[in-house]
């Protein structure tokens, strides 16, 4: 299934998006020792201190970027998010005009400035992750949300999160977000 906005896409944005769409899971070989970085990841989230996260996001970070093979991806994590009339801002991923690249990511929310629930935030990381996935690891030219994409964020988080489900049994669930992604 499409989304709606593909209809308002050129033909090669349709390509684009096609080839986006195709790419359903980015195995994760050896993820054992990124779990141990997404737990603490966890430990410093649930601390309340940005830069405590911030730290234990980088080093996630730097070991998914070698991992894939792909250039360094800067991560900063602010406070709080900022707010819009239709919603507040999870992430954004963004390139410098150095050549390098950059991920913000907001551990509060916008309106009770309450620490983000960890899965939450570790999905929001996963997807900038994405974003830089599509255009340095499958040379993407644009990066869509489109359901492959969303199936690549959710196969990370598989690999990745020791969630629910070993716990209680529960199967995880993962759902269609919209994210205000800047590419």
């Amino acid at each position: 299934m499409r989304f709606s906005y593909y209809q308002r896409l050129t033909p090669r944005q349709k390509r684009i998006y096609d080839d986006s769409d195709a790419i359903g899971e980015i195995p994760l070989h050896r993820p054992d020792p990124h779990r141990e970085r997404v737990e603490a990841l966890e430990r410093a989230l649930a601390s309340g201190s940005a830069s405590a996260t911030e730290l234990a996001a980088q080093a996630l970070m730097d070991g998914l970027t070698v991992a894939f093979g792909v250039p360094a991806l800067r991560v900063g994590v602010a406070a709080r998010r900022p707010a819009w009339q239709t919603g507040e801002l999870h992430g954004l991923y963004q390139a410098d005009e150095k050549g390098g690249f950059r991920v913000s990511l907001w551990m509060r929310t916008a309106q009770r400035a309450q620490v983000v629930k960890f899965k939450t935030f570790l999905r929001t990381f996963l997807h900038e992750l994405c974003h830089h996935l599509d255009y340095q690891r499958f040379r993407l030219a644009d990066s869509f949300h489109t359901e492959g994409f969303y199936r690549r964020e959710s196969s990370l988080l598989k690999q990745l999160h020791r969630d629910t489900a070993a716990t209680t049994g529960k199967p995880l669930r993962t759902r269609l977000r919209s994210s205000s992604s800047s590419v």
